[in-house]
């Protein structure tokens, strides 16, 4: 069944509980894991338990019934599901926007590069890029035109970073592209639950699970993170793979896109080859 972008804050918060709970093994958590087991990971009454709530309680809110959880409980079950800091902050949110009222859908105006933006990345030495809050690309530095070629000529609705890298042909360019592509899943998650129901958000994720199996899997394991730095391996066709470290930088906004500026380590070959190729953007 194709992943989806769903509008009920409470459906996420249960799904986003089971996924989490099946993946913690009893002996993870002092448990005996006994014989004649069921399910993966742990039973519902043990997480229950673990968390200091009552086994009905924990399985309304798996159903994604009317409940209200507390900040108590969802630290508990975040300590009883060895949460990271990530994790945690999603639980809080998810549970912070079914506690809210539904409201009417609001506009959402399109995301847009300031022309200041655009001047920096005019001047900017290195591969640069502007990538709105679901990781479409919306500007980028002469250089890192260069590293993306045909992909910044495709229209705007289909030059995104997720989109790329699930193409067929992806791993010809993107060494470690399924490690990436699970990343950007991720920090996509994280940036859907804060704003549920985005029609951006909609179409793409639609997009994306009708289109790839490897998506609407990864998807499914509501996996989330933040990341703001990371490194990317690149075999370019004009001077050879290239081990890029990158850096996201908030633009202005509420919220901003992103400014991720790529760039390699002083005097070793991975900085050569990037200064050949921006000598041939400059030659061209």
């Amino acid at each position: 069944m194709p992943a989806a972008v769903t509008d009920d804050p409470r459906r996420e918060l249960a799904e986003f509980l089971l996924t989490r709970r099946t993946r913690v093994r009893p002996e993870d958590v002092g448990l005996e894991p006994g014989p004649r087991r069921r399910v993966a990971g742990l039973r519902r009454e043990e997480l229950a338990l673990l968390a200091g709530v009552s086994s009905d309680y924990y399985q309304r809110m798996e159903q994604g019934r009317q409940v209200h959880p507390s900040e108590q409980v969802l630290d508990a079950l975040a300590r009883a599901l060895n949460f990271t800091a990530e994790e945690s902050r999603h639980l809080h949110g998810l549970a912070a926007a079914a506690r809210t009222p539904a409201r009417r859908p609001r506009e959402h105006a399109p995301e847009e590069v300031p022309s200041t933006t655009l001047r920096l990345l005019n001047t900017m030495p290195a591969p640069a890029l502007v990538v709105g809050r679901f990781l479409d690309v919306l500007a980028w530095s002469p250089l890192a035109g260069a590293l993306l070629g045909e992909f910044t000529r495709l229209p705007l609705t289909e030059r995104n970073l997720l989109s790329l890298l699930l193409h067929p042909e992806a791993d010809q360019t993107c060494p470690n592209r399924t490690a990436t592509v699970a990343e950007l899943i991720a920090m996509l998650r994280t940036q859907v639950a804060a704003c549920p129901g985005h029609p951006r958000a909609v179409q793409l994720i639609g997009e994306l699970a009708v289109n790839s199996d490897e998506f609407a899997t990864l998807w499914a394991r509501h996996d989330v993170e933040e990341t703001t730095r990371g490194r990317m391996r690149v075999n370019h066709p004009l001077v050879g793979e290239l081990n890029l470290d990158w850096d996201a930088y908030p633009l202005p906004g509420d919220p901003g896109p992103m400014l991720i500026v790529y760039t390699a380590e002083e005097g070793g070959p991975d900085a050569e080859r990037l200064q050949l190729l921006a000598g041939l953007v400059q030659g061209s």
